[in-house]
């Protein structure tokens, strides 16, 4: 299962956990967000692969910024629809510099009906399961993983929302269930913060030991 760290922020920072070897590291290109990404990206391993995480951005914004940073993916939060994907994917192939991957995140609550996910079947690359909240994403606590017990696709998604050293233990009780082999990654933020976008480099390198021992 792969690591990815969002809402990276300071460059020193940024080298510091990149020296860990996540497998993404989450840059946020939302200005209403605290950890709101303008900067310069340091140089980067190969082995890591950087994401751009957009809230209801036009299709033209992301590709924009998919080019100007290199992005090897973008994570959509808000209201996209399969059309919105759909022309999403027909600019990239015209104005994209490279092929970037597609998640679309799902803000997940109490319940959740998976037929949401339907229309966007054959159009994204993964999903992205967050907790529903007041923010778009970062809201620092867990929805309730059962319910992805009854998650119908074939397509891999990435477990999202207020994971932290806490919850490695449930994380081992996850991996029990057969729904953890579709889960193609863990989405990391701000459990792992000293102030938003600041990582812990101990706590996020103690988090990654402890998986490593799955």
């Amino acid at each position: 299962m792969k690591l990815k760290v969002c809402g990276m922020k300071f460059p020193d920072n940024i080298e510091a956990v990149a020296k860990l070897q996540p497998d993404y590291l989450g840059f946020i290109f939302y200005k209403n967000s605290a950890r709101f990404f303008d900067g310069v990206i340091p140089t980067l391993p190969n082995t890591i692969k950087k994401l751009g995480v957009f809230v209801d951005a036009s299709p033209e914004e992301i590709i924009t910024m998919a080019n100007n940073y290199n992005l090897d993916a973008v994570q959509l939060h808000g209201n996209q629809t399969k059309e919105f994907v759909l022309m999403l994917n027909g600019l990239a192939k015209l104005y994209a510099a490279k092929d970037f991957e597609v998640w679309k995140v799902f803000s997940v609550g109490e319940h959740f009906d998976f037929k949401d996910l339907q229309p966007f079947e054959n159009k994204v690359s993964k999903y992205l399961f967050d907790t529903k909240g007041e923010l778009q994403g970062g809201n620092g606590f867990t929805f309730n993983w059962k319910l992805l017990k009854e998650y119908p696709s074939a397509k891999p998604f990435i477990l999202s929302g207020g994971i932290g050293l806490d919850e490695v233990a449930n994380i081992k009780e996850f991996l029990k269930q057969d729904v953890s082999k579709k889960c193609y990654a863990l989405d990391v933020n701000s459990q792992f913060e000293v102030e938003p976008g600041l990582k812990s480099i101990e706590a996020i390198e103690k988090f990654k030991n402890k998986l490593h021992h799955f």
